[in-house]
Formats: C-alpha cells, sequence, structure tokens
C-alpha cells in the first residue's frame, strides 16, 4: 500500500470499503478517518467520491483485462481459454476480493454510465475477448453453434452475483466452485464432452496456471487518470 494520504492508499481503503458496505454505505469521512488525513486531501488526489468509484471500476477492469490476455495466450484450445477464463471469475474471490466485491457490488451502477465512459469500454472489450473465445470454438467445432452475444452476456453476468453467496471461508473453495460453473457451461457448449472431467478439474493444471497468472508479481495495478 502507498504511504497514508497518497492516492493508492486512499482507493485501497476506498474499496474495502465498497466492498464491505457498499457505494451509498461509504463516505470520504469514513476512509479519511481511518488513514488519518483530511478529507481535502481525498479530494485532491480525486475531485469527487463518483471520480473515486470510477478509478476503482477503472482499474479493476484494467487488470481483468490484462490477465484474461495472459491466459488466452497460455492456452491454445477455446475450450482450455474458456475453463481458465471462467476458473478465474472464481478464484478473483479469493485472490482480489476486496475489489472484486465491491465493482459486483456496484456492477448495475457502472451499466449505467455513458457508452463513451473509459469504464464502459473496458468492460466491453472484456466481454468481446469471451466472445471471441467461445466463437473462436465454435469455428472450429469444440462448441456447438450459439448465439455468441447472448451466452458472453450470461457467461459474465453470472459471475458478477458470485460476491452474493460465494463465502471463502465455506463449504466449498473458489476452485470447486469454479470446476462447477466450468461443467456448466462448457457441457452446454461442447461437442465432444470427453473432456469435460480434465477441463473443470479443480486441482488440475489449468487451475494451477491461472492462479500463477492472477497471482504474479508486477501484475499491473496502475492508478488509472481520471
Amino acid at each position: 500500500m502507498a504511504e497514508p494520504g497518497k492516492s493508492g492508499a486512499i482507493l485501497d481503503i476506498f474499496t474495502r470499503h465498497v466492498a464491505e458496505k457498499g457505494y451509498d454505505g461509504t463516505s470520504f469521512s469514513g476512509v479519511a478517518s481511518e488513514l488519518g488525513i483530511s478529507q481535502g486531501l481525498i479530494v485532491h488526489h480525486y475531485g469527487t467520491k463518483a471520480r473515486l468509484l470510477e478509478a476503482l471500476h477503472i482499474s479493476y477492469m484494467r487488470q481483468r483485462i490484462d490477465e484474461a490476455e495472459r491466459i488466452v495466450a497460455e492456452f491454445p484450445a477455446p475450450a482450455e481459454r474458456m475453463a481458465a477464463l471462467l476458473f478465474a471469475s472464481m478464484l478473483y474471490q479469493v485472490h482480489d476480493r476486496n475489489r472484486t466485491v465491491a465493482f459486483q457490488r456496484e456492477v448495475a451502477r457502472f451499466a449505467q454510465q455513458e457508452e463513451t465512459s473509459e469504464g464502459r469500454k473496458l468492460r466491453r472489450r472484456y466481454i468481446e475477448m469471451l466472445r471471441n473465445v467461445l466463437e473462436s470454438g465454435v469455428v472450429s467445432g469444440e462448441f456447438r453453434p450459439v448465439d455468441g452475444s447472448i451466452r458472453t452476456l450470461l457467461i459474465f453476468g453470472a459471475a458478477q452475483w458470485a460476491w452474493t453467496w460465494f463465502e471463502p471461508e465455506g463449504r466449498r473453495s473458489a476452485e470447486q466452485v469454479g470446476a462447477e460453473l466450468v461443467d456448466f457451461t462448457l457441457g452446454s457448449l461442447l461437442v465432444d464432452r470427453s473432456s469435460l472431467p480434465r477441463l473443470s478439474d479443480p486441482d488440475g493444471p489449468i487451475v494451477a496456471a491461472v492462479i500463477e497468472i492472477i497471482t504474479a508479481e508486477g501484475t499491473p495495478k496502475e492508478l488509472p487518470d481520471i
């Protein structure tokens, strides 16, 4: 974390407050009090609460896109790529929990942004990556012909509700829940489902590679210009 009062520390504490209490329950006064700084310093760095939320949104999506690009580069087959992206969507509940919950709690608010906003552009880019993986599987014959636009939105949307029910210390691990998501999704897409046990193995090489990617040292978490 950056030194108290710096923009990185402000964003980190704000993110945790949003994860715990939601955007409406988070205040500059609460963030400032925890950091031992003035509210004016937060205003100096970010201006408004809405802009601070936008910084959270942009930094989160930039990192997810970077990791998705690494995942796509790591695996040659569309089914493996889709499995890895699905596992990642659940592993974020553990490996980047505060930012993931904060993002998912406010995803409906983000959906109201203008089409030209940076956050909306980044979400479209991520969803387009998912769609490209799905449609490449259809073209290669791995996946059944489906409506790529609808299926992609269903996949993305399903992941955004996990914060409401997934417990990191619960009965099922993120890897085990991810395995169910992979089985559920790829089970409906694969033409030949004989590879499904390997693709959905919570202890398999796909999960190991995803964890290595999303926990890699030096993974970008830059602060956006807003």
